[in-house]
């Protein structure tokens, strides 16, 4: 199947990450729906927009179909105003290591003091360098699924 996602999520145990990332750009986004059988996200990032509809994950939770398109600023803008609850709003870091990238989410708002590390792999069992920064492991784990932070944001656990 086209279109699959296959990620890890780790919390974050350090700001070295900082020193080592290539890029950063901060991103405003929003839920349209966010059923767990069909998510789908408005994204500003930087000065570009995007809608994303993600379906639901496997039962480890490292994989789902994902859909994504560019649509202008101004669209997105428009269509966050239809978003529900809490608007996320985060910097994201990206962090080159070894023949993989990850990125770096620290949340800001309603989320603040959150930050999360994701690493896009081929496959569910691929190998990849872990940075010292890396803590533990929280794929599958929905609290941290952007569309639930939407919900139940960090600040109120």
């Amino acid at each position: 199947m086209e279109h699959l996602e296959i990620e890890r999520k780790f919390l974050v145990v350090s700001d070295a990450y900082k020193k080592e990332a290539t890029s950063q750009v901060r991103i405003a986004q929003g839920f349209l729906n966010t059923d767990p059988e069909r998510t789908v996200r408005v994204r500003i990032k930087g000065n570009q927009g995007f809608l994303t509809v993600k379906g639901p994950s496997n039962s480890s939770g490292t994989t789902r179909f994902e859909w994504e398109t560019e649509i202008s600023v101004t669209e997105a803008t428009n269509l966050i105003d239809l978003c529900e609850d809490v608007i996320l709003e985060k910097v994201r870091f990206e962090v080159p290591l070894g023949n993989h990238f990850f990125e770096v989410d620290e949340f800001l708002g309603e989320n603040k003091g959150l930050v999360i590390a994701e690493v896009e792999l081929k496959h569910e069992d691929e190998a990849f360098e872990k940075p010292k920064w890396l803590g533990d492991e929280v794929t599958g784990q929905p609290k941290y699924y952007n569309s639930q932070l939407s919900k139940n944001p960090f600040l109120q656990w």
